[in-house]
């Protein structure tokens, strides 16, 4: 494994976001225009609600961290679709690349790509609206590396989809999230949905790392046990994307379908 050639990859990608203002644009805009849009609808149950006492902090922490998620996905699917946009992709694997390497370039980018958007949403969160998701303390590391962690799986998923299917499978980088939302309990707990759902529910870690933030913003206690369950479906899933990964990768270069691809 080369530290060079992943480096290099990264900083083709960082290049090309320092050098486009709308890229950059894009990165900022959504986080922060939602962080606004549910901040004023948070504030409006808080005034005129008496069932929530914190409506305003539950609730735009549970947005900043499905936020975190959605682009931790995103970021790793428009890199890799970066390529095929402008027809570098057949480029990307004639390199000596290892696949290694380039899931380990991507996932890197994305994180930083992630962070770009993300942070200046957490920023505007006390001056507009006198609440910080950083109350939530040391595990609010915890819970982004597990939506990280969650948010990369996804992303290697649906580029396996684009190396099995093609540009084609595209339209699923921005439906996948949307799609997992509801089973996920982002902003609801768990006994809301039927008890068939809530059976498919408990193997998705989100449904654990959202349970730990409003046990933490509404009751203050911290359960290291929703942690961890989130942490080790984490990790089973991510290996299973990865060798889902490299499957659809060598059935492309098998089917000659990575060459198509980049034009």
């Amino acid at each position: 494994m080369n530290f060079n050639r992943m480096y290099a990859l990264s900083i083709r990608h960082l290049y090309l976001i320092k050098s486009s203002f709308p890229r950059i644009l894009d990165l900022i805009y959504w986080p922060t225009i939602q962080i606004i849009l549910w901040g004023f609808i948070s504030k409006f149950f808080t005034m005129y609600s008496d069932y929530y006492t914190n409506t305003v902090g539950v609730i735009l922490s549970c947005a900043i961290l499905y936020d975190f998620l959605f682009r931790s996905s995103i970021s790793f699917n428009m890199l890799f679709l970066e390529e095929i946009w402008s027809r570098n992709f057949t480029n990307l694997f004639v390199a000596p690349l290892k696949i290694s390497e380039i899931i380990i370039a991507l996932t890197s980018t994305a994180l930083i790509r992630t962070l770009i958007g993300i942070v200046p949403a957490i920023l505007l969160m006390s001056p507009l609206f006198d609440v910080s998701i950083l109350d939530m303390g040391g595990p609010l590391f915890l819970l982004f590396l597990s939506l990280y962690m969650f948010g990369t799986t996804l992303g290697i998923l649906v580029t396996s989809g684009l190396l099995r299917f093609g540009p084609s499978f595209e339209n699923t980088a921005w439906s996948s999230l949307f799609l997992l939302a509801p089973l996920g309990c982002v902003y609801y707990p768990i006994t809301i949905l039927p008890d068939w759902l809530q059976i498919i529910s408990k193997f998705l870690p989100l449904v654990y790392i959202f349970e730990e933030a409003r046990s933490i913003l509404v009751n203050n206690d911290v359960n290291y046990i929703n942690i961890m369950n989130a942490l080790v479906l984490n990790v089973f899933y991510f290996f299973i994307s990865v060798f889902i990964f490299y499957f659809s990768f060598y059935g492309a270069r098998k089917k000659g379908t990575l060459v198509n691809m980049g034009e």
